[in-house]
């Protein structure tokens, strides 16, 4: 869970919905208007780019090779050039893959998915604090101490958008986002409920946490130390 995307985009129109459509699916999504703001944001840290090759500053072929100087970072670009020319250099320059708009969200979404299957196998389970924390992202089993932790779903899925991007502070909207869907009409609020509960499950003391912190004023972030493979 909370995979980060960059769209790099300039029509504030398609930007929008290529956001919309992707944070429905889980992904964290940021924009970035510009080719420069683009390669500034990327030091932020992302599991994809989806990269515009016609921007008002810079052309999207230069940002991608700017891109592929010091990463491997999948890329989908995203074009109105059609002709096949323009696909074989887009994809000679570092490109992973190529969607032509006018173009079907859903399907630009899939392709996001599958390139992340392919390009970034997903650890399956992590470890933390001296393996006194592991959890089976695939099997959905959490040990406290060497002991199993009974979790329900939300919860599960709370501990794993956490623990999947140690330090990353999460407000309470992208948690709701994320864990309950984009269309829960409940208060934000809701998501304490479970953090709460989830401490009293996975923390020593719930009172001072050495897993879950909370960032006063935005929401929370997961503290513990990931144990090296």
């Amino acid at each position: 869970m909370a995979t980060r995307i960059l769209v790099i985009e300039d029509e504030e129109k398609i930007s929008s919905i290529v956001k919309g459509y992707l944070q429905k699916e889980g992904f964290i999504v940021t924009v970035a208007s510009t080719g420069q703001e683009g390669l500034n944001r990327l030091a932020e840290g992302y599991d994809l780019v989806i990269l515009d090759l016609m921007l008002p500053d810079m052309e999207g072929e230069e940002i991608c090779r700017f891109i592929r100087e010091d990463s491997n970072i999948p890329i989908i670009m995203l074009t109105a050039k059609s002709d096949e020319e323009d696909r074989v250099k887009g994809l000679g320059i570092g490109a992973d893959d190529y969607v032509v708009k006018p173009f079907s969200p859903r399907e630009l979404v899939a392709r996001v998915k599958a390139l992340l299957r392919r390009v970034s196998p997903r650890q399956k389970v992590y470890s933390f604090n001296n393996g006194d924390l592991v959890i089976d992202m695939e099997k959905m089993e959490v040990r406290k101490g060497g002991t199993p932790i009974e979790l329900t779903n939300t919860e599960f899925k709370l501990l794993q958008c956490l623990a999947d991007r140690p330090g990353q502070v999460f407000t309470r909207l992208q948690l709701i986002n994320l864990i309950l869907g984009y269309d829960f009409e409940g208060y934000d609020r809701t998501i304490d409920a479970h953090i709460k509960n989830l401490r009293h499950k996975i923390e020593d003391n719930p009172r001072s946490p050495s897993y879950i912190k909370t960032v006063y004023g935005v929401g929370y972030k997961f503290i513990g130390s990931r144990d090296e493979n």
